[in-house]
């Protein structure tokens, strides 16, 4: 038996306001403990909720980047839960009329593109987050009340490799749009992912499980594929799947039951009373939407018109402080072929040894690379030359011109010293001549290196052998 994966992601991402969702309570990570609260996010009697016009605004933000039809007017519902995560005993949510709905986004897989549907994108307050131990639970409130968009795909999504690309494509989005820092790790953007399968050819969709707060693209992927297999198993072993919440194990690399699902909650939504249906006008949403920043295939566009290929801006673009770093190295020395080259395989490099992603960490801006960048387009530095100067600036931030001059590094491009060297060198090698006008061309490099030798590594090598070719066929 064959069976089709059916899979579908709920997305909460956390906005990066200045304050809460519906309280003036601040919104920073990493405070301490139940120091960023309010008597509104603790439902102290007599307080009222105020919305944030900032976080609809991101919210407006986020559902044009993804092509969501906006509603004009905002209404609020009430989902009513009593558990230690919301000292109201309810959340205020978007049930009936989220603010975006029908949208899409569209992820690249083995070269194929594939769209995967959005149904909708709505705002609420997120929970206090809860630290668990072996006989008691501790619950910190700061995060209680925190802007949240909670994005729901349809089931479009077949694999844990479409599961990871639509996750990373989504988190890449809101990234640019500046809504969010969008940091799994931190869990400013958490994953809850929903697995079924069924008989190929079928149209009802089997049992589905549901797995819990993936904070890492990797996670997503690995808890798919695990998932997959787990019930593909069941199934072939004539078993039934169970209607299960599970997590992600990231030491044993399998998804862990956390509880069973007996029945549907009933969270009896209705309309939130202390919040009136607020009209947005026409003219403010246009704002918004005209005002959105440049989104990540638009900039990978714009990058292949620069010349690059597709696979350097697909690289460039996945991270926006990495792609904004490009941009103003190329302003610098207006070679972007160039830059990308130094960008992907020499800063990557760097960042990898030093275990982030932060450019912050770097000791050079933007700047100084685009300065060592200019210095080897116009000769004044070799290849080697570049490379050994971009290990001195990743560990000093020098000036690359200044740390040419310590080094006495300056290449010579002179055409009357570099010709004198070469005929210096074909001198001694009188049968290098014969060797190569015999079609052993190859001997090309051997003289190339006489003369690099002979000016200590200060000739230009592309000028050396232009040279050493004319003085040859002479």
């Amino acid at each position: 038996m064959n069976y089709e994966t059916i899979i579908g992601i709920e997305i909460h991402c956390e906005l990066k306001t200045k304050t809460k969702m519906f309280s003036s309570a601040p919104n920073s990570f990493a405070a301490q403990p139940n120091t960023q609260v309010s008597p509104v996010d603790m439902a102290f009697p007599g307080t009222l909720p105020t919305v944030n016009k900032k976080a609809v605004e991101y919210a407006i933000m986020a559902s044009t980047a993804l092509g969501l039809t906006i509603d004009d007017t905002l209404i609020f519902d009430r989902k009513n839960y009593f558990y230690s995560d919301l000292p109201k005993g309810y959340q205020i949510t978007q049930q009936q009329r989220p603010i975006g709905r029908d949208g899409s986004l569209e992820i690249t897989i083995g070269g194929q593109k594939k769209t995967i549907r959005i149904e909708r994108l709505h705002m609420e307050e997120d929970t206090a987050k809860q630290l668990h131990f072996n006989d008691y639970t501790l619950i910190d409130y700061n995060r209680c009340g925190v802007p949240l968009i909670e994005i729901v795909s349809h089931p479009d999504i077949r694999s844990g490799e479409e599961a990871a690309a639509y996750v990373e494509k989504l988190r890449s989005i809101l990234l640019y749009t500046g809504v969010s820092d969008v940091k799994m790790e931190e869990g400013s953007m958490r994953c809850d992912v929903n697995v079924s399968l069924r008989p190929e050819g079928s149209k009802k969709f089997g049992v589905k499980t549901e797995i819990k707060n993936l904070n890492s693209i990797a996670n997503v992927r690995r808890a798919v594929d695990y998932e997959v297999e787990r019930q593909k198993q069941i199934l072939l072993s004539g078993g039934k799947i169970s209607p299960e919440t599970r997590r992600f194990d990231e030491t044993s690399k399998q998804t862990v039951l956390m509880r069973k699902k007996t029945s549907a909650v009933d969270y009896k939504y209705f309309t939130e009373p202390n919040i009136v249906p607020i009209h947005l006008s026409a003219d403010w949403i246009k704002k918004i939407k005209d005002n959105l920043p440049e989104l990540p295939d638009a900039r990978k566009e714009r990058y292949r018109q620069m010349g690059l290929n597709d696979y350097d801006a697909e690289v460039l673009v996945v991270d926006k402080d990495f792609s904004d770093f490009f941009e103003e190295v190329v302003v610098v020395c207006q070679q972007p072929k160039l830059a990308a080259n130094w960008m992907i395989s020499s800063v990557q490099a760097v960042l990898n040894k030093l275990g982030t992603s932060d450019l912050g960490s770097l000791k050079f801006g933007p700047a100084q690379l685009g300065q060592l960048i200019k210095m080897l387009d116009v000769g004044k530095v070799s290849s080697k030359q570049a490379k050994e100067l971009f290990e001195d600036l990743v560990l000093t931030g020098k000036d690359p011109e200044l740390l040419a001059k310590e080094k006495n590094m300056v290449q010579i491009s002179d055409d009357k010293q570099i010709l004198a060297w070469v005929k210096e060198v074909l001198e001694k090698n009188p049968q290098a001549i014969e060797t190569y006008k015999n079609g052993r061309t190859n001997i090309l490099g051997f003289l190339v290196g006489q003369v690099l030798k002979l000016s200590q590594g200060k000739a230009n090598p592309a000028l050396v052998s232009q040279l050493l070719k004319e003085e040859i066929e002479k």
